[in-house]
């Protein structure tokens, strides 16, 4: 069956990547352990500005390095404990508002496979939920090395570094605070860099 329209989906069903990739309709979704998961409607201005002023501060930090940085949309396939790239078994696919990812072998032409070095999520009205509790456990899972939750409205930004398979959070930080990530040391900003 062609499916054109997401209501034509059962959100209690189990979905894999290889599903995913044939569905023709314009709604965005990503798959968390494969149960759909809708995207609200385009994020808004303060999640933009914080977006668009973090890409800014990365790619300063980054200059000299030949990372890979990514904004949504932008598919990540993360893999289960099999490790199986093959798009009938894997189960979970996001969409970070930024991430970076080092290993080129990662990457392919429908975005990447595996877990990025560093994900950085915006809490947005009605996405706190998600990127709090479900995207922390699948990050963790995964194996993503560091991950950052910012909330613009707030002003504040935690950071989580994977040790031991599980996520250590690190001192909250608000808009007066210099960030230093343990895993880049070369980014070492003021947050008021990304909330202006």
């Amino acid at each position: 069956m062609m499916v054109t329209n997401i209501n034509q989906l059962d959100f209690e069903q189990t979905y894999s990547y290889a599903e995913y990739l044939t569905w023709l309709f314009e709604d965005r979704v990503e798959l968390h352990k494969g149960k759909l998961y809708k995207l609200g409607s385009a994020p808004g201005t303060l999640h933009q500005k914080t977006s668009s002023n973090l890409t800014g501060v990365l790619c300063n930090c980054f200059k000299k390095n030949s990372y890979n940085l990514f904004s949504a949309p932008f598919d990540v396939r993360l893999l289960d404990k099999k490790k199986s790239t093959n798009d009938s078994e894997v189960f979970t696919v996001v969409q970070p508002d930024l991430c970076i990812i080092c290993d080129d072998n990662k990457l392919d032409q429908r975005g990447a496979f595996g877990a990025p070095d560093l994900v950085i999520e915006i809490l947005s009205p009605g996405n706190s939920k998600k990127e709090l509790k479900y995207k922390f456990d699948l990050y963790e899972e995964a194996g993503v090395l560091e991950y950052w939750i910012v909330n613009p409205i707030e002003k504040t930004f935690f950071i989580y570094v994977l040790k031991n398979d599980q996520f250590i959070g690190l001192h909250p930080l608000i808009e007066e605070d210099t960030i230093t990530s343990p895993l880049f040391p070369q980014l070492d900003f003021v947050l008021e860099e990304i909330f202006k």
